[in-house]
């Protein structure tokens, strides 16, 4: 009897002993842990992070790959430019030099631009002139351009001289009058890529880069599809835009109204599209498609600039993969 009661005793103080070292070590493995996540968001160094992060300006919550740091090229310094500016930085990236039209900061002088995450790094303001033959943009490894649909090429030509490669979200033009020979054109997950004779993507250009418009863009291709063996509805598309959008109807709808036209697969279709201009509104597009029973309609609606800067950052961190 007292030996059963000593080695019930034994095994009471050995699980407690147990579930002491077990706690003690997940303790221990779970402090380490933070501490690593402090110090990485500290350095601002995000490539070393999995999982899900959030960022110090903003609550959009994006699970992360691993990308490289890069040094990144602004061309256009309009209300996408300082955006894109903005969440590049905050990712960790260096911004080479920004080039525009209009100069903002010092031509050929270093001013200081806050990283969100990270020391002040020495950023570069150019005009279109001097900024393409710069050792800054030489420097970059990947340009990123929203200006005009009249300078979007000729920024284009000027950054392949250099050897610099391009993310565009330039519209009311297109890609395809690049034309560049040995270089090849295709198009996939909605945007167009153009690579050199080596294979290397010199050009990643998209009607809209925001994650919530091609999931859009992915759902307008399954109804069309749908709606193609169903020719009793007529399909049409609304844009909003804010008054300084230059071109008219917008690249989103245009990328739309060719999806449908695609799928319905009849010659010389013109879809319509209706284009509006009030405001600031960032950006709105409604399909609809409407028949004598009923009508479908599907909307997308940007609450920002945000969105797009971010889709734009990614593709470029996409070059790096």
């Amino acid at each position: 009897m007292t030996e059963k009661r000593e080695k019930e005793r034994f095994g009471a103080l050995f699980y407690t002993y147990t579930c002491i070292c077990t706690f003690f070590f997940v303790t221990l493995h779970a402090f380490l842990i933070c501490a690593h996540i402090q110090r990485v968001i500290q350095k601002g160094d995000h490539a070393k992070i999995g999982g899900y992060i959030k960022t110090k300006k903003t609550d959009i919550r994006i699970k992360e790959d691993k990308y490289k740091i890069m040094k990144i090229a602004i061309i256009g310094y309009g209300k996408m430019g300082h955006m894109i500016e903005e969440v590049a930085l905050e990712r960790g990236h260096e911004i080479t030099c920004v080039i525009d039209r209009i100069a903002v900061g010092p031509s050929q002088s270093d001013c200081k631009t806050a990283n969100a995450v990270g020391p002040a790094s020495p950023v570069r303001y150019y005009s279109p002139e001097e900024g393409f033959e710069s050792e800054a943009f030489r420097s970059a490894d990947v340009a990123i351009e929203f200006t005009t649909p009249a300078t979007a090429e000729e920024n284009i030509r000027k950054a392949w001289k250099q050897g610099v490669p391009v993310i565009s979200g330039s519209t009311g033009w297109k890609p395809e009058e690049l034309k560049i020979k040995n270089y090849k054109l295709k198009i996939e997950n909605n945007k167009t890529v153009i690579t050199n004779e080596e294979g290397k993507v010199m050009l990643v250009w998209s009607s809209n880069y925001s994650v919530g418009v091609n999931i859009f863009f992915d759902i307008n291709q399954l109804l069309a599809e749908k709606m193609s063996e169903q020719p009793q509805y007529t399909p049409s598309i609304t844009e909003t835009h804010h008054i300084h959008k230059l071109d008219k109807p917008s690249g989103t709808a245009k990328t739309l109204a060719e999806q449908i036209e695609d799928k319905l697969k009849i010659k010389n279709y013109e879809l319509k599209i209706e284009s509006i201009r009030e405001g600031e509104v960032p950006g709105t597009h409604e399909v609809k498609w409407d028949s004598e029973e009923d009508t479908i309609v599907i909307t997308h609606i940007a609450k920002g600039r945000r969105g797009f800067a971010l889709g734009a950052v990614l593709a470029a961190e996409g070059l790096t993969r």
